[in-house]
């Protein structure tokens, strides 16, 4: 059964928009634990614009289910992921400016700063995954790093499926292949919906979690927080 983490950064934004606690967001990640999600993601970055520090900090002593904190690696994260110990830590290459996530790592050019920062995450005890471009060319340098697994950045497959899934889904499923030979673990994560999860799944081989927050937040406005929940759960079902 692949897994399905829910990143609970727009929920932070909603409640940032006026300045007090509503929603809140621990409720929510409670909330969102009970209607069946398998993990929690959130994305704190430098300038607090949704998840702040304090939120992960909040967060790590109420969830039951996996706790995933994603970013980039630099001192203040680092530091915070020493003090939560959160179950996986992504690892994400995004400019201190950037609206989202756009990119993978360089994991050739990057593998020895990579290794260092997999190597402490591992002495925090937490699991590592590396945020990567659909490339098989990168797999081998990203195992090298010493990651436990790889998150494909699934942005291009989700602009693409419409003109033609099996073509959008192609370079990740060689992707996934290498992983798979070199044994490692693998994640998926950006822009995943309802119309385009459920083909990614199913072809997707040795897929084990996804992370969506974006358009899982956006369907609960129509359909409620726990039937979306569901929904998305029942289309990872292969």
């Amino acid at each position: 059964m692949i897994s399905l983490s829910v990143n609970i950064n727009k929920i932070a934004t909603l409640r940032n928009a006026r300045g007090h606690a509503r929603p809140d967001v621990q409720q929510a990640a409670r909330d969102i634990e009970r209607f069946g999600a398998d993990g929690i993601t959130v994305h704190p970055r430098p300038d607090e614009r949704h998840i702040r520090y304090q939120d992960v900090r909040d967060l790590t002593g109420i969830l039951t289910t996996e706790f995933n904190v994603e970013g980039n690696p630099t001192p203040d994260f680092l530091a915070l992921v020493r003090e939560t110990r959160p179950t996986q830590v992504t690892l994400v290459p995004d400019a201190p400016d950037a609206l989202t996530s756009n990119a993978g790592w360089d994991t050739v050019g990057q593998q020895e700063f990579l290794a260092r920062t997999v190597a402490e995450l591992h002495g925090y005890g937490c699991r590592v995954s590396l945020f990567l471009d659909p490339d098989p060319a990168l797999v081998p340098s990203a195992r090298a790093t010493g990651t436990d697994r790889i998150e494909l950045y699934t942005e291009a497959y989700a602009r693409r499926y419409a003109a033609g899934p099996a073509a959008a889904l192609a370079p990740y499923r060689a992707t996934a292949l290498a992983a798979a030979e070199a044994g490692l673990g693998l994640n998926a994560g950006h822009d995943l919906d309802l119309e385009n999860l459920a083909y990614f799944a199913r072809h997707i081989p040795g897929l084990l979690e996804v992370s969506i927050g974006h358009a899982l937040v956006c369907d609960a406005l129509y359909l409620g927080l726990e039937n979306t929940v569901q929904l998305y759960k029942r289309a990872l079902k292969i």
